[in-house]
């Protein structure tokens, strides 16, 4: 009985084709070049999601890792409709493993992002759906869930490469006090946290499971944060 196949690593070949792609980023190549990335980008990357799913859910049994494209891999083209740069397809690999039963971009999850020359791994939500601004407003000055966020951030900024972003207002919104101690949270419409290096030996072999997998893990205390924040917001 045959085998199963599994995770040995990104080829060498799927970071050389996102360096050419970025160079001739056109139909007419990309075309010509698709064998080469359901060889090199989409097969390897299928397994990793498989294989992490599995770790991520040792963590968070709730953690979805669906292979298939607009699920846990982002797809390559580019929305264009509303932009300047009409480039057709995106230079980067995106992974994404989500937890929560709302739209999988509603839902805190682990994110893994290669663009050489470099390797992103990160935690959390991007953009805070509509439902969930109001409860996060509160939660950041309540004196329990305001605490425990405190305590997660710095959790995972245990890691001195672990950045946590983004402030995305210049004013504390209207309603909250401006000197409150965690005003800094209130002017976010974000809340993520990150690491970011130059793409690392372990991406070529099995082992670039444990290296994000180690990551993630450092990122899970904002990310449980988060879960039971959107939660909180749909109850």
């Amino acid at each position: 009985m045959k085998s199963e196949p599994r995770f040995s690593g990104f080829p060498r070949e799927c970071v050389k084709f996102y360096r050419e792609l970025k160079a001739n980023n056109s139909k007419s190549w990309f075309t010509e070049h698709k064998d080469e990335y359901n060889e090199y980008v989409l097969e390897p990357a299928r397994l990793f999601v498989v294989e992490m799913g599995e770790r991520l859910r040792a963590l968070s049994p709730a953690i979805q890792a669906d292979p298939r494209i607009d699920k846990s891999i982002f797809r390559i083209f580019r929305d264009t409709r509303f932009s300047k740069d009409k480039s057709p397809y995106k230079t980067h690999l995106g992974i994404w493993f989500w937890e929560g039963s709302g739209d999988r971009m509603e839902c805190s999850g682990f994110y893994m992002h290669v663009e050489p020359p470099n390797l992103m791994l990160a935690a959390g939500l991007y953009r805070f759906p509509a439902h969930v601004v109001d409860e996060y407003r509160h939660s950041v000055v309540d004196g329990v869930h305001g605490v425990a966020l405190e305590k997660a951030v710095r959790a995972v900024t245990r890691n001195p490469d672990c950045r946590v972003g983004k402030e995305s207002f210049k004013r504390v919104p209207r309603g909250f006090d401006p000197d409150h101690k965690r005003a800094n949270y209130l002017r976010h419409d974000t809340l993520y946290c990150w690491t970011e290096s130059r793409i690392p030996k372990e991406l070529y072999s099995e082992t670039a499971l444990d290296y994000c997998f180690r990551e993630f893990r450092s990122f899970l205390p904002l990310h449980e944060w988060l879960v039971e924040l959107i939660a909180r917001s749909e109850s």
